[in-house]
């Protein structure tokens, strides 16, 4: 013991605590307090305290949850169920503001066409797989009043036409598609009338074209290209796209403009079916060759 008391170290240990204590009374003088005997005392044992008290708040915590492991694990069920159960009320709002949204459209729709009688909306069930012209399936068949070569629209334009009914179901084949011809004019002029169809090269773009111009058309770039109503398959007066572009054919003869179309057929999510307009042609066999 003497041996450490003459020691190096302890004469550092020594000084040490002296630097420390010497730290305490200065930061208790500093303000301007007398330094007691209890107040020297709390000061020296507040690090020890707030140690101790920590320990204890966690010991505390440990041995609550070992003693109460049962009633946590009922009130997270409970809650895990109420999380769910609300989770499902949100859904069921966020689909009830969806069907309204569209049943707005739909009276848009009908109030700019008073003469058409429109199926309710019909929700896309997918696009058919490897078709360039994005042809797709709805769910509404001949079960409501749908029958092939009704028209399809959305409340922005003309998106197509039904080619297939089942009971419940349909598949639509789109603008796009070079099967499909429509009676166009321009809605700017109300003059120049020409055939709105697709084509591969312009599918890719998701783009249409409007055929058989004459080629002293006075279309500009941004009118706004309707359906004429000319051949009974369309109604009349329905949007179909804006022009993109005006060229002549290589023939010379004829000219042409591409149209990008005023419904985002690569992203529609619900329509409308035209199940009956004013001037519908009956279709014959003849007619249904010609979509």
């Amino acid at each position: 013991m003497r041996e450490f008391l003459k020691s190096t170290r302890f004469k550092v240990l020594l000084a040490f605590i002296a630097f420390l204590v010497g730290i305490m009374i200065y930061a208790v003088t500093k303000g301007g307090y007398s330094l007691s005997g209890a107040s020297f005392i709390n000061t020296i044992t507040k690090p020890l305290r707030f140690v101790t008290n920590s320990i204890s708040v966690k010991v505390e915590t440990i041995i609550d949850r070992y003693e109460n492991a049962d009633f946590y694990y009922v009130q997270n069920k409970e809650l895990q169920k109420k999380i769910g159960e609300l989770n499902q009320k949100l859904a069921d709002y966020e689909d009830l503001q969806a069907e309204v949204e569209e049943l707005r459209k739909l009276a848009v729709i009908k109030k700019k066409h008073p003469d058409s009688t429109f199926s309710q909306p019909a929700e896309i069930l997918g696009y058919i797989a490897n078709d360039p012209f994005k042809s797709f399936t709805i769910d509404k068949g001949y079960a409501d009043d749908i029958e092939p070569y009704c028209p399809v629209t959305t409340a922005e334009g003309i998106v197509g036409i039904v080619i297939e009914v089942s009971q419940y179901t349909a598949t639509v084949r789109t603008i796009l598609s070079p099967d499909l011809s429509i009676a166009s004019v321009c809605s700017a002029t109300n003059a120049d009338f020409g055939i709105t169809e697709g084509s591969v090269i312009t599918a890719e773009n998701n783009m249409t074209k409007l055929t058989h111009l004459n080629i002293n058309h006075k279309i500009k770039k941004d009118n706004l290209i309707i359906t004429s109503g000319s051949s009974g398959l369309f109604p009349k007066d329905y949007p179909i796209g804006t022009v993109k572009s005006l060229g002549v054919e290589s023939n010379g003869l004829t000219a042409y403009a591409e149209i990008e179309p005023c419904a985002d057929i690569s992203r529609l999510h619900s329509v409308f079916v035209i199940t009956d307009f004013a001037g519908k042609k009956e279709t014959d066999d003849e007619d249904k060759n010609s979509p």
